[in-house]
Order: C-alpha cells, then structure tokens, then sequence
C-alpha cells in the first residue's frame, strides 16, 4: 500500500509518498500561505508526485477523543471543524489540505493522524489543571500536548541510535521549530510536555510566546484589548517575531552576530526558556539519560545546541564541538565522558503518520 502524507505546519507543507517499506518515492516541501490557497498549492504538487492507494493527513488537535489515528468519515470531518479554533494556525490548514484530497484522490481513504495522541496517555498530575472541576468537565479542559508525530519518531529513532529498548530509557525530546515543545519521555511514553491546552504553551516560538501570566491576559483585556485581537497577536505577533521582527532564527543570529540588541535579547529569551523547561522535564523524569533535537531549528543550529548544553552541565549534558559542528543527518554529538548523551534527529513525521494510516486501516 502506497501512503500519501500530508504535514502541514505553521510555517511549511510537506507532502511524501512512502512505499510499504517505508522507502520516500516522492517529496515536496511547498510555503504555506493563507489557509483557502493550500487547496490549490497541494493540487499543483501531487500532480508531480506517484499515485497514492492511501492518504494520512497531520492534524494536531483530537481532542479528548482521539487518542490514536482514525479513519475520516463525514463524522469526523465535523469533530475536526469543531476543534479548529484550538489550533488556528495549523488545524484549518489541515481541512483545507483534506477538502483538495477529496477532490484529487476521492477513492483512496483518508486517515487523521494526531500530535496530541502521543501525549494522551500523560499522568493526571501532568495532565491535569488546577481550574474548577465543573470548567474541566464541561469544556475537557486539560494538557493536551502537540507535536507529538516528531515526538514519538525521535523516541522511536532515539533507541536505534543508542541500541537501546526505548522503554528503558528517559529522554527529553527538544522539537524546536517554528512552532516548539519538549516532551518528558519515559518507558517510551509521554510523561510531561511543555504545551497545554493548545499549541501557544511552554517555549518561546516563532510567533507565538510560550508560558504566560494568566493575569497578564486579563489586565489586558481589562484595558481595552478584544479577545480577537489577543488571539491574533498571541498566535501571529508574539515570540521571536515580537522581539526582534522575525520568526527567522537564522535572520536572528546574523542579526545578533552583527551587534543588533533587538536581536541579541530575542536569543537571550529563547534560550532562557529553553534551558529552564530541559531541566523541569528532566524533573518529571527523575534523571536524564539522553537529550534529543530534532525539527528545522534543532537540527540546524549547532550553536543552539551548544549553548543549550552548557547551560544544562549541571545535569551532566556536553557536547563535542567538532562532532556538533558537522552534523549532516542524525547523529551523536555527546562529548567524550559525558554522563547524558546529546542526540540530532532529523524529524520524519511522514513515517509516523504512514504508521498511522496502516494502523487504522489494518494493514
């Protein structure tokens, strides 16, 4: 059974055809724009791309309910719209990605395969809010987790590269990308996560800004400040973009390498974060043995990593500089003695979802 997977991301839709044996026979990587051209963007690239007998498509909210990939009926389509303003920048790219498949391929079964499914198995202490029971039973209101595709691929990859029973190990997993989370992973399972209710939680992002003061929210809204505008700023204006006017990281260090002070302090921000959420989901995990960096910016940005490990040496993460230095692909850049190994996973979220789609169709 040939896969078509579809990934859209905040910032990017990737689409790749995978044989049975998991081998890539077709690959596009296209800009997202808004949400009503991805139709007409993703019919012009499937076009160049081999015939497909199934398709997975990336959502990444499911909700209570989905806990595991789902074949889609008109049902589901519903409860999918229904979540949509939970995950606005990626969830209406999704439908629209899964109304043009329709269109394209209107034979082959369609699969959602969901980022908050690796995460639905998390400890109630976890996972759990501290808001009115009534609010948290009328609304489901709990941490849901996201990028949880990369997630459970980086685990997976983890234990292959360390040669390793995934169960056996507790890692924290970095998907540092537009959007970024960690994940605590432990025994193979999601532990604790970084994002909550919604994909705006934990690290700083893009254009999104990680953890906020709730009442931060409020005094605004206090002041003047509309729920619209709110949700238009917090999910589009904020992080790095807030910062230093761009959601680029490579922008940003060349910025900051040529003495700009916007730039420098967006860094400065990003990695604060970063640093102080390693070390709480090495908490929830009782110790580390692997730290893992995976998505565009975990993968690319050696001095990222680097700095992130020597603000975390105290929990014994290092990592040799030549082997950083030269990644190509995944790779060990752990420093000689070094009591955690420092993992590079390139993210194959397309291999998860094909997983997926065989799952739900018992192939």
């Amino acid at each position: 059974m040939r896969v078509l997977t579809v990934n859209p991301g905040s910032s990017s839709l990737k689409i790749s055809i995978l044989e049975d044996d998991d081998s890539l026979v077709g690959h596009a990587e296209l800009s997202t724009g808004p949400a009503e051209r991805e139709g007409e963007v993703l019919a012009g690239a499937l076009a160049g791309l081999p015939p497909a007998d199934a398709v997975g498509v990336r959502f990444v909210h499911g909700g209570a309910e989905y806990r595991g990939p789902v074949l889609i009926d008109d049902d589901v389509t519903k409860r999918l719209y229904e979540l949509a303003d939970l995950a606005p920048l990626h969830q209406p790219l999704s439908l629209y990605a899964l109304g043009e498949i329709r269109r394209e391929l209107p034979d082959a079964p369609a699969v959602a395969c969901f980022d908050t499914a690796f995460h639905a198995g998390m400890p109630d202490a976890a996972a759990t809010f501290a808001l009115p029971a009534e609010w948290r039973d009328r609304f489901r209101l709990r941490r849901y987790g996201f990028h949880g595709l990369s997630h459970a691929y980086a685990t997976r990859r983890a234990g292959q590269m360390l040669d390793a029973d995934p169960a056996a190990l507790r890692l924290v997993v970095c998907h540092l990308g537009s959007g970024a989370s960690l994940a605590a992973v432990a025994g193979g399972r999601s532990v604790d996560t970084t994002m909550g209710f919604t994909p705006m939680d934990g690290l700083v992002m893009a254009t999104r800004p990680g953890s906020l003061d709730p009442g931060l929210v409020l005094w605004l809204m206090k002041h003047g400040i509309s729920a619209e505008e709110l949700s238009e700023a917090l999910t589009r204006r904020s992080g790095l973009q807030a910062l230093a006017g761009t959601g680029d990281m490579r922008q940003i260090r060349r910025r900051a390498a040529g003495g700009d002070a916007d730039a420098r302090l967006a860094l400065a921000v990003y990695l604060h974060r970063l640093r102080a959420c390693v070390a709480a989901m090495t908490a929830a995990l009782g110790g580390l043995d692997a730290l893992v960096f995976t998505g565009g910016v975990g993968e690319h940005d050696a001095r990222l990593r680097r700095e992130v490990a020597e603000g975390l040496a105290y929990l014994g993460v290092a990592v040799d500089e030549r082997a950083n230095g030269s990644v190509r692909g995944d790779a060990d850049v752990t420093a000689p003695g070094a009591a955690v190994r420092t993992l590079v996973v390139t993210s194959r979220e397309d291999l998860e979802i094909a997983a997926g789609v065989r799952r739900a169709l018992g192939r």
